[in-house]
This record gives C-alpha cells, structure tokens and sequence, in this order.
C-alpha cells in the first residue's frame, strides 16, 4: 500500500466539542501518524501519515465527527509522505 500525507482544515462547529480526541482515536484506529489542534480561528488542523486507504477512512469518519460536532468543511492538501512521526497526538497551544 502506497504511503501518504494529509494536511487538513477542518471548519464548522468543531472546537469544544471533543473533535481533538474524536480524530485521536479514528487515527490511532487505522494506525495513522501526525498531530491534530486547534486553531485560533475556531477551525481544527490535523495531519496524517500512512497508508492513503487509511487516511481516506479517517477524513470520511472526521466529516461525521463526533456527536455535538457540525463539520462544514475539510481542506485536504495531499503531501509527500515524510515519515517524521511516531505516534499520534493532540497538540495544544
């Protein structure tokens, strides 16, 4: 399976709502690599790293969010795989 990246802004009803930890889990559930925070503006970034079938999965699981989210939107830049992370991790500000 060919390797990717994914950079993604997510907008809509997004912050506080459990999104952060919400992503968390569906990466680590298809064992993807990166980050995911929020952003000053009310939208969450998230960056993924693995297999592109798995990061499809985990952008379609972030359009449902979770429960009190609304998502509006995803912006999705596919990037070069780099392989410069170990884990997956909520970052905070």
């Amino acid at each position: 399976m060919p390797k990717a990246r994914a950079h993604l802004l997510i907008s809509g009803r997004v912050q506080g709502v459990f999104f952060r930890a919400f992503t968390e889990e569906v990466a680590l559930s298809y064992g993807l690599k990166g980050w995911v925070r929020n952003v000053p503006d009310g939208r969450v970034e998230a960056l993924f790293e693995g297999e592109k079938t798995a990061i499809e999965e985990a952008i379609r699981q972030c359009y449902i969010g979770p429960p009190a989210s609304k998502v509006e939107n995803i912006d999705v830049k596919w990037e070069e795989f780099q392989g410069e992370y170990n884990s997956f991790s909520i970052r905070y500000f």
